[in-house]
């Protein structure tokens, strides 16, 4: 083995070794004190590109899950007037049979049919509901995003046309009562029937919003698998790289110290 001055390959040879291991312990230091696999996209160039995509996923299924839970709120806040209304459309066909009932006056009918218009009105008005600056009852379908790549689902509009056109009458005589009797039980059912849709509506919603929540739980754990370290495991290599690290160093000095032995030649 030559002895030389100029060029020390043993310490060239560490310092190569050291600057490795010192880059491998920041990298571990980075992993650890984020929590995240990847610190830059050279770490896994791959990985980095699917883990970005899948998190994009995750945010637009959250902005999915977040227009359900509107629709859902949507739908009750119909079933919630229905009920209101159902329940006014009850007495006045209450009232319509009172009013028929051959052994009361005219006058009679009058006193009762004074209630029966505030219900009509409030039957009416109902109708006029907005949620949102959205009218709740017309015959437009409603679309609702179901997932991350914009599908929808379409809710069947509730149109209150029909029990609208039942409210235009009077309990006033024995004749117009048993009309508006009539007219009662059509809109009721008419009302029962639009509740039912709003319910099938609602459990789609709902069915829709748990496969939301199980893509995203998947989504979220495929990402984390990609991303997030394994604490123990890289607690260990970090360990392992310090190790190296302060070896290196002794040795990188040890390797210096070598050329001075040529001066016990020159002694």
């Amino acid at each position: 083995m030559s002895m030389v001055i100029n060029t020390n390959m043993s310490a060239a040879s560490a310092a190569k070794s050291l600057q490795a291991s010192q880059a491998s312990l920041d990298k571990s230091l980075a992993r650890l004190s984020s929590g995240s696999k990847i610190t830059s996209a050279s770490d896994d160039a791959g990985g980095l590109a699917v883990s970005m995509k899948m998190d994009s996923q995750i945010e637009r299924l959250k902005a999915a899950k977040a227009n359900i839970g509107n629709a859902v709120s949507f739908t009750q806040a119909q079933d919630g007037y229905l009920a209101n209304m159902g329940s006014a459309l009850d007495r006045m066909g209450e009232l319509s049979l009172l009013a028929k009932d051959g052994t009361k006056t005219d006058a009679d009918r009058e006193m009762y049919d004074l209630e029966y218009q505030q219900l009509a009105q409030t039957v009416s008005d109902i109708t006029t509901k907005t949620w949102n600056g959205i009218n709740l009852f017309s015959d437009n379908d409603l679309s609702v995003t179901t997932d991350s790549e914009g599908g929808t689902f379409k809710m069947i509009g509730i149109d209150m046309a029909d029990v609208l056109e039942k409210m235009g009458g009077d309990i006033s005589t024995f004749d117009t009562a048993g009309v508006a009797l009539d007219d009662m039980k059509d809109a009721l059912s008419l009302v029962a029937s639009s509740r039912a849709i709003i319910g099938s509506n609602q459990t789609r919603l709902h069915s829709i919003s748990e496969q939301i929540v199980v893509a995203s739980e998947n989504l979220f754990a495929a990402s984390s698998r990609i991303q997030d370290v394994d604490v123990a495991e890289e607690a260990s290599e970090f360990a392992r790289f310090n190790i190296l690290v302060q070896s290196g160093t002794a040795m990188l000095a040890q390797a210096n110290q070598i050329p001075q032995n040529v001066l016990r030649l020159l002694q």
